[in-house]
């Protein structure tokens, strides 16, 4: 398996899917959780449960398991691919919980 393989399959869904305002941080050495965090939006619930689901299908497909949260409400969908963890979002939740400036800080400081 490729480094960043399921990275590159996660950009590309999202992109596929019209996913706004993709940001992915580097948490590589940073932080047990994962390599990388991928924060993403969609324009509406249908939207963000859309892009859930396609991305699901396609890890499933590639041969990676992945765990999904809150997908029934869509308003914030957790995805857990082990070395990548994706949260989509609405704007307005995305706004809110402003989840990236806080990761981005992590990061940046344990340089």
């Amino acid at each position: 398996m490729e480094k960043n393989e399921i990275l590159k399959i996660v950009q590309k869904v999202l992109d596929d899917n019209k996913a706004e305002d993709v940001v992915v941080i580097d948490l590589e050495g940073k932080t047990s959780i994962a390599n990388q965090m991928v924060v993403a939006s969609g324009t509406s619930n249908r939207h963000v449960a859309s892009i859930a689901d396609k991305l699901m299908e396609t890890l499933k497909k590639a041969g990676f398991k992945a765990t999904i949260e809150g997908e029934d409400k869509a308003d914030w969908v957790l995805i857990d691919a082990f070395d990548v963890i994706v949260h989509l979002f609405r704007p307005e939740v995305r706004e809110f919980y402003n989840l990236e400036k806080m990761w981005q800080a992590i990061a940046e400081k344990r340089k």
